[in-house]
């Protein structure tokens, strides 16, 4: 396994962990990967796995109503409920802004519990932490932002989005694909963009630029970053993914450092 620290040895942060994988294996790494802290919005990722199981199970449909009126499990998934981004107020119609929301992830959290019966923190782990053996993950607060977890785990987690196991290859696309394509808004931290396209909880990286990912990814790119200085992606035509968690909150560090790393990463172990 080959040592990334070279690539994060100028970041400017106390402690960062960082690993890329392929589809079977990690191929690179550096730091503590059994260090444990909260992910913040790269949460959404898990819940929206969380989403695809639940639909192959048919405990819910992506058409079925969940949050304002008018609005679906899709829109909710989407960012394309209308939801404010951190109460509920709605701001907008379903599916006329991509209103980047932690309400409609908690939402869609609460909607998926009163489905099955389940609390939304066992439906997880039952369905997608103890499946891929992600023993050092765990709900501890909000489903949008709330879930701590190690690089270890959450290479395990890129794996699974490279080589689906819990769910059909057809199933994770959808979710991987741009739902509402026509939809402009906002990625915190980086500005509006006219489309931006996001798939279901994954962020999809499109033509956005500036964007936290580098210039060398795909458009097919997806993934999503936190504001606890965190990320992770999926990169399907390299077939690699990537997960960092740092001990700095983001900020304009973080849309400094992180897109030469990513094209570093790339540039070194895309097939």
């Amino acid at each position: 396994m080959e040592d990334l620290s070279e690539l994060v040895a100028q970041w400017p942060v106390e402690q960062v962990a960082a690993g890329v994988t392929d589809p079977a294996e990690t191929v690179a790494a550096t730091g503590d990967l059994d260090w444990r802290v909260r992910t913040a919005s790269v949460s959404k990722l898990l819940v929206g796995l969380a989403a695809l199981v639940a639909i192959e199970e048919e405990a819910l449909t992506l058409a079925e109503p969940a949050g304002p009126p008018g609005a679906t499990v899709q829109h909710l998934l989407a960012h394309a409920a209308g939801f404010a981004f951190d109460d509920d107020k709605v701001l907008a119609p379903p599916e006329q802004r991509r209103i980047y929301s932690n309400v409609g992830i908690e939402t869609f959290a609460r909607h998926l519990a009163e489905r099955t019966g389940i609390p939304f923190g066992d439906y997880l782990t039952e369905a997608v932490l103890q499946p891929l053996g992600m023993a050092d993950t765990e709900l501890v607060g909000s489903p949008a932002h709330g879930i701590e977890s190690t690089v270890a785990d959450l290479l395990r987690f890129a794996r699974e989005l490279l080589a689906p196991t819990l769910v059909s290859a057809e199933t994770l696309a959808t979710a991987t694909s741009v739902h509402y394509p026509a939809l402009a808004g906002v990625v915190p931290g980086f500005g509006k963009f006219t489309p931006n396209p996001w798939g279901l909880a994954f962020e999809i990286r499109g033509e956005k630029q500036p964007h936290w990912t580098g210039q060398r990814h795909s458009p097919q790119t997806f993934g999503h970053f936190g504001a606890t200085g965190t990320f992770l992606w999926v990169d399907p035509a390299a077939q690699l993914g990537c997960a960092v968690l740092t001990g700095r909150d983001f900020g304009q560090w973080a849309g400094a450092a992180w897109p030469p790393f990513n094209d570093a990463v790339l540039e070194r172990f895309a097939r």
